[in-house]
Protein backbone atom coordinates (compact mmCIF):
# COMPACT_ATOMS: atom_id res chain seq x y z
CA UNK A 1 0.00 0.00 0.00
CA UNK A 2 1.24 3.51 -0.85
CA UNK A 3 0.46 6.71 1.00
CA UNK A 4 1.20 10.08 -0.60
CA UNK A 5 1.53 13.00 1.82
CA UNK A 6 1.80 16.65 0.86
CA UNK A 7 2.64 19.42 3.32
CA UNK A 8 2.62 23.11 2.53
CA UNK A 9 5.46 25.39 3.50
CA UNK A 10 3.60 26.94 6.43
CA UNK A 11 2.86 23.55 7.99
CA UNK A 12 6.52 22.64 7.57
CA UNK A 13 7.68 25.92 9.10
CA UNK A 14 5.56 25.33 12.18
CA UNK A 15 5.87 21.57 12.59
CA UNK A 16 8.60 20.03 10.44
CA UNK A 17 9.79 17.73 13.24
CA UNK A 18 6.25 16.48 13.93
CA UNK A 19 5.65 15.77 10.25
CA UNK A 20 9.00 14.02 9.83
CA UNK A 21 8.39 11.93 12.95
CA UNK A 22 5.07 10.74 11.55
CA UNK A 23 6.67 9.93 8.19
CA UNK A 24 9.13 7.71 10.05
CA UNK A 25 6.35 5.91 11.93
CA UNK A 26 4.22 5.34 8.83
CA UNK A 27 7.15 4.24 6.68
CA UNK A 28 7.74 1.29 8.99
CA UNK A 29 4.50 -0.24 7.71
CA UNK A 30 3.64 1.49 4.42
CA UNK A 31 5.41 2.85 1.37
CA UNK A 32 5.50 6.64 1.59
CA UNK A 33 5.97 9.46 -0.89
CA UNK A 34 6.20 12.95 0.59
CA UNK A 35 5.63 16.07 -1.52
CA UNK A 36 6.62 19.38 0.06
CA UNK A 37 5.75 22.99 -0.59
CA UNK A 38 7.76 25.99 0.51
CA UNK A 39 6.45 29.08 -1.23
CA UNK A 40 7.09 31.39 1.73
CA UNK A 41 10.75 30.32 1.83
CA UNK A 42 11.04 31.06 -1.89
CA UNK A 43 9.47 34.48 -1.35
CA UNK A 44 11.85 35.21 1.52
CA UNK A 45 14.92 34.23 -0.50
CA UNK A 46 13.73 36.31 -3.47
CA UNK A 47 13.49 39.37 -1.26
CA UNK A 48 16.91 38.71 0.23
CA UNK A 49 18.33 38.59 -3.30
CA UNK A 50 16.51 41.76 -4.35
CA UNK A 51 13.94 39.98 -6.55
CA UNK A 52 10.38 41.11 -5.96
CA UNK A 53 8.09 38.04 -5.94
CA UNK A 54 4.99 38.24 -8.10
CA UNK A 55 1.58 36.66 -7.56
CA UNK A 56 -1.45 36.49 -9.85
CA UNK A 57 -5.12 35.68 -9.38
CA UNK A 58 -7.02 33.53 -11.88
CA UNK A 59 -10.62 34.27 -12.95
CA UNK A 60 -11.61 31.41 -10.60
CA UNK A 61 -10.09 33.32 -7.69
CA UNK A 62 -7.05 31.07 -7.24
CA UNK A 63 -3.89 32.97 -6.23
CA UNK A 64 -0.59 31.55 -7.44
CA UNK A 65 3.05 32.45 -7.85
CA UNK A 66 4.11 34.03 -11.15
CA UNK A 67 7.51 32.61 -12.04
CA UNK A 68 9.76 34.58 -14.36
CA UNK A 69 13.30 33.47 -15.27
CA UNK A 70 14.98 35.04 -12.23
CA UNK A 71 12.42 33.68 -9.81
CA UNK A 72 12.70 30.22 -11.36
CA UNK A 73 16.38 30.14 -10.40
CA UNK A 74 15.50 30.93 -6.80
CA UNK A 75 12.57 28.51 -6.81
CA UNK A 76 14.76 25.60 -7.93
CA UNK A 77 17.52 26.51 -5.50
CA UNK A 78 15.21 26.67 -2.48
CA UNK A 79 12.83 23.83 -3.34
CA UNK A 80 15.29 21.25 -4.70
CA UNK A 81 18.07 22.36 -2.40
CA UNK A 82 17.41 23.84 1.01
CA UNK A 83 13.91 22.53 1.78
CA UNK A 84 14.19 19.12 0.13
CA UNK A 85 17.55 18.26 1.65
CA UNK A 86 16.59 19.57 5.09
CA UNK A 87 13.67 17.12 5.15
CA UNK A 88 15.85 14.26 3.86
CA UNK A 89 18.54 14.95 6.46
CA UNK A 90 15.98 14.92 9.29
CA UNK A 91 14.57 11.60 8.09
CA UNK A 92 18.04 10.07 7.88
CA UNK A 93 18.98 11.42 11.32
CA UNK A 94 16.04 9.45 12.75
CA UNK A 95 17.13 6.23 11.07
CA UNK A 96 15.06 6.26 7.89
CA UNK A 97 16.22 5.47 4.38
CA UNK A 98 15.29 8.65 2.51
CA UNK A 99 16.05 10.23 -0.83
CA UNK A 100 15.07 13.59 -2.27
CA UNK A 101 14.16 14.12 -5.91
CA UNK A 102 12.38 16.63 -8.09
CA UNK A 103 9.84 15.84 -10.77
CA UNK A 104 12.58 16.57 -13.29
CA UNK A 105 14.55 13.54 -12.13
CA UNK A 106 13.88 10.41 -14.12
CA UNK A 107 12.04 12.32 -15.54
CA UNK A 108 9.06 11.78 -13.26
CA UNK A 109 6.87 14.80 -14.02
CA UNK A 110 6.53 16.06 -17.58
CA UNK A 111 4.82 19.43 -17.77
CA UNK A 112 3.64 21.78 -20.45
CA UNK A 113 4.75 25.35 -20.12
CA UNK A 114 1.84 27.75 -19.95
CA UNK A 115 2.39 30.05 -22.93
CA UNK A 116 -0.20 32.55 -21.77
CA UNK A 117 -2.36 32.83 -18.69
CA UNK A 118 -5.50 34.79 -17.92
CA UNK A 119 -5.38 36.83 -14.74
CA UNK A 120 -7.59 39.29 -12.93
CA UNK A 121 -5.79 42.55 -12.18
CA UNK A 122 -6.16 44.80 -9.16
CA UNK A 123 -9.08 46.57 -10.84
CA UNK A 124 -10.94 43.32 -11.39
CA UNK A 125 -10.29 43.25 -15.14
CA UNK A 126 -9.23 40.11 -17.01
CA UNK A 127 -5.85 40.29 -18.73
CA UNK A 128 -3.75 37.86 -20.75
CA UNK A 129 -0.04 37.76 -19.87
CA UNK A 130 2.96 35.59 -20.75
CA UNK A 131 2.89 32.29 -18.86
CA UNK A 132 6.43 32.56 -17.51
CA UNK A 133 8.00 29.37 -16.16
CA UNK A 134 4.93 27.79 -14.61
CA UNK A 135 3.87 24.40 -15.87
CA UNK A 136 0.85 22.11 -16.02
CA UNK A 137 1.66 18.45 -15.44
CA UNK A 138 0.66 16.38 -18.46
CA UNK A 139 2.40 13.07 -17.78
CA UNK A 140 3.76 11.12 -14.81
CA UNK A 141 6.36 8.34 -15.05
CA UNK A 142 6.44 6.53 -11.70
CA UNK A 143 9.30 4.19 -12.63
CA UNK A 144 11.86 5.97 -10.44
CA UNK A 145 9.51 6.46 -7.49
CA UNK A 146 8.32 2.85 -7.58
CA UNK A 147 11.89 1.57 -7.62
CA UNK A 148 12.81 3.71 -4.64
CA UNK A 149 9.79 2.93 -2.45
CA UNK A 150 10.07 -0.79 -3.25
CA UNK A 151 13.61 -0.60 -1.88
CA UNK A 152 12.41 0.93 1.36
CA UNK A 153 13.10 4.61 0.76
CA UNK A 154 10.87 7.45 1.85
CA UNK A 155 10.82 9.55 -1.32
CA UNK A 156 10.76 13.33 -0.79
CA UNK A 157 9.60 15.18 -3.91
CA UNK A 158 10.11 18.86 -4.71
CA UNK A 159 7.40 20.28 -7.02
CA UNK A 160 9.58 20.95 -10.05
CA UNK A 161 8.82 19.45 -13.46
CA UNK A 162 10.51 19.44 -16.85
CA UNK A 163 9.09 19.98 -20.33
CA UNK A 164 9.87 18.22 -23.60
CA UNK A 165 12.64 20.72 -24.33
CA UNK A 166 14.37 20.18 -20.99
CA UNK A 167 13.16 23.41 -19.38
CA UNK A 168 12.62 23.29 -15.63
CA UNK A 169 9.18 24.49 -14.53
CA UNK A 170 7.50 25.48 -11.30
CA UNK A 171 4.48 23.24 -10.73
CA UNK A 172 1.93 23.48 -7.96
CA UNK A 173 2.64 21.25 -4.96
CA UNK A 174 -0.96 20.09 -4.60
CA UNK A 175 -1.06 19.26 -8.33
CA UNK A 176 2.20 17.33 -7.90
CA UNK A 177 0.80 15.28 -5.03
CA UNK A 178 -2.43 14.58 -6.93
CA UNK A 179 -0.52 13.51 -10.07
CA UNK A 180 1.78 11.14 -8.18
CA UNK A 181 -1.02 9.71 -6.02
CA UNK A 182 -3.21 8.91 -9.00
CA UNK A 183 -0.32 7.42 -10.99
CA UNK A 184 0.58 5.18 -8.05
CA UNK A 185 -3.09 4.39 -7.30
CA UNK A 186 -2.31 5.35 -3.70
CA UNK A 187 -4.46 4.14 -0.85
CA UNK A 188 -4.49 7.61 0.70
CA UNK A 189 -3.61 11.14 -0.34
CA UNK A 190 -3.03 13.31 2.72
CA UNK A 191 -2.84 17.09 2.22
CA UNK A 192 -1.56 18.90 5.32
CA UNK A 193 -2.30 22.60 5.75
CA UNK A 194 -2.23 25.18 8.54
CA UNK A 195 -5.97 24.78 9.24
CA UNK A 196 -7.97 21.81 10.50
CA UNK A 197 -9.70 21.04 7.20
CA UNK A 198 -12.25 22.50 4.81
CA UNK A 199 -14.27 25.21 6.51
CA UNK A 200 -17.75 26.21 5.32
CA UNK A 201 -19.93 28.57 7.37
CA UNK A 202 -17.28 28.56 10.13
CA UNK A 203 -17.51 24.78 10.55
CA UNK A 204 -15.13 21.98 9.61
CA UNK A 205 -16.70 19.76 6.94
CA UNK A 206 -16.01 16.17 7.99
CA UNK A 207 -16.76 14.47 4.67
CA UNK A 208 -17.21 15.53 1.07
CA UNK A 209 -18.28 13.33 -1.81
CA UNK A 210 -16.66 14.08 -5.14
CA UNK A 211 -20.06 14.66 -6.72
CA UNK A 212 -20.75 17.45 -4.21
CA UNK A 213 -17.66 19.53 -4.95
CA UNK A 214 -19.02 21.55 -7.86
CA UNK A 215 -21.96 22.70 -5.74
CA UNK A 216 -19.90 23.87 -2.76
CA UNK A 217 -16.67 25.11 -4.33
CA UNK A 218 -17.79 28.77 -4.27
CA UNK A 219 -18.21 28.54 -0.49
CA UNK A 220 -14.60 27.47 0.03
CA UNK A 221 -11.83 30.02 0.46
CA UNK A 222 -9.14 30.79 -2.12
CA UNK A 223 -6.26 28.33 -1.85
CA UNK A 224 -8.36 25.63 -0.23
CA UNK A 225 -10.60 25.39 -3.30
CA UNK A 226 -7.68 24.06 -5.39
CA UNK A 227 -6.97 21.37 -2.79
CA UNK A 228 -10.61 20.26 -2.73
CA UNK A 229 -10.86 20.09 -6.52
CA UNK A 230 -7.68 18.03 -6.79
CA UNK A 231 -8.77 15.76 -3.93
CA UNK A 232 -12.03 15.13 -5.79
CA UNK A 233 -10.16 14.32 -9.00
CA UNK A 234 -7.83 11.99 -7.12
CA UNK A 235 -10.60 9.83 -5.68
CA UNK A 236 -12.36 9.74 -9.05
CA UNK A 237 -9.14 8.47 -10.63
CA UNK A 238 -8.30 5.58 -8.32
CA UNK A 239 -7.13 6.94 -4.98
CA UNK A 240 -9.13 5.36 -2.17
CA UNK A 241 -9.56 8.58 -0.19
CA UNK A 242 -8.08 12.05 0.17
CA UNK A 243 -7.81 13.81 3.49
CA UNK A 244 -7.25 17.53 4.05
CA UNK A 245 -6.13 18.14 7.62
CA UNK A 246 -3.96 20.18 9.95
CA UNK A 247 -0.21 19.79 9.68
CA UNK A 248 0.57 21.86 12.76
CA UNK A 249 -0.65 19.48 15.46
CA UNK A 250 0.98 16.50 17.16
CA UNK A 251 1.12 13.43 14.90
CA UNK A 252 -0.51 15.28 11.98
CA UNK A 253 -0.37 12.44 9.45
CA UNK A 254 -1.63 9.79 11.84
CA UNK A 255 -4.37 12.22 12.87
CA UNK A 256 -5.44 12.59 9.23
CA UNK A 257 -5.30 8.86 8.55
CA UNK A 258 -7.56 8.36 11.57
CA UNK A 259 -10.23 10.29 9.67
CA UNK A 260 -9.81 13.69 11.27
CA UNK A 261 -9.91 16.80 9.10
CA UNK A 262 -11.98 16.64 5.90
CA UNK A 263 -12.21 13.28 4.15
CA UNK A 264 -12.95 13.36 0.41
CA UNK A 265 -14.48 10.18 -1.04
CA UNK A 266 -15.70 9.09 -4.44
CA UNK A 267 -19.42 9.20 -4.98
Amino acid sequence: MVIVVKAGGRALDKNIDGIVGDLINISKQERVVFVHGGGDAVTDMCKRLGIEPKFVVSPEGIRSRYTDEKELEVYVMVMAGKINKTIVSKLIALGSKAIGITGADGPTLIAERKKRIVIVDERGRKRVIDGGYTGRIINVDITLIKSLIENGYVVVVAPIAIDSEGTLLNVDGDQTAYAIATALKAQDLVILTDVEGVIIDNKIVKEIRSSEIEGIIDKIGTGMNRKVMLAGKAVNEGVNRAIIASGIIQNPILNALSGNGTVVLKG
